[in-house]
């Protein structure tokens, strides 16, 4: 492989497409141009994130083979069949959590590219964990209430991301969990199911041989939730590989 240098305008013109025909026989007649213009440069962008990490947060790995998500849709249980996602995306993970991802997985917290027509984004964190280690999250942060919203009121990560998502449904309660007093000095923070932070990329920013240094410079402020949320799970960081 050569190294990362860009995604060609052509990769979004390939997912545009993708959404208006998701469908198998689309998909193959324009598999060259998938693997040529989404995969390939996916793969090479894997790579390199996987050496800046290597003297940046150690910790973290981004192996191509492990750390891209399938193009396919797992549609067993879902009313929509469409057999393709219209976007492609990667994850940066802890080399001691492993590569899980979601409600049924125990990975760890980690870092998050999606490349998608008008809507990229970069963002990290743990992103709906399981439910016993979101039961250690929450007893983490009522332990270190100060020092987890000290990182969360950085300027810095602040000004580039806001504070943790909480768009998506369920990602927020409405009340304080069971277990915990409603006033409890921590509820806004026990009230999150979900751990992450975002911000969006423009379809000029994924196609800039700038990306790489964007990507870098979002990781670096989300860096400390990262290892933060990871610490408290007992995945520890690391001064080298």
């Amino acid at each position: 492989m050569s190294a990362f240098t860009s995604f060609r305008p052509q990769s979004l013109t390939f997912l545009r497409g993708l959404r208006k025909h998701n469908e198998k026989p689309w998909f193959e007649a324009h598999r060259p141009a998938y693997e040529q213009e989404v995969l390939r440069p996916l793969k090479l962008l894997a790579e390199e994130l996987d050496v800046r990490f290597a003297t940046v947060a150690p910790e973290f790995v981004a192996p191509p083979k492990r750390a891209l998500f399938r193009i396919h849709r797992d549609v067993r249980f879902s009313k929509d069949k469409s057999p393709y996602k219209t976007h492609a995306a990667l994850w940066v993970f802890h080399r001691d959590a492993g590569r899980g991802v979601g409600r049924d997985a125990h990975g760890g917290a980690g870092f998050y590219f999606h490349l998608e027509p008008g809507a990229s984004l970069v963002a990290a964190g743990f992103w709906m964990p399981p439910r016993p280690l979101l039961n250690v999250l929450r007893e983490r942060i009522v332990e270190e209430q100060k020092a987890f919203e000290r990182i969360l009121k950085a300027p810095t990560f602040v000004k580039r991301f806001g504070g943790l998502s909480d768009d998506e449904p369920g990602v927020r309660l409405t009340r304080v969990p069971r277990g915990w007093v409603p006033d409890h000095p921590a509820g806004h923070w026990l009230r999150f199911n979900s751990f992450t932070a975002s911000r969006p990329l423009t379809d000029a920013e994924v196609v800039s041989p700038k990306l790489v240094e964007t990507l870098m410079k979002d990781y670096a402020a989300l860096l400390p939730l990262v290892r933060w949320l990871n610490g408290a799970l007992g995945f520890p960081s690391a001064t080298s590989r």
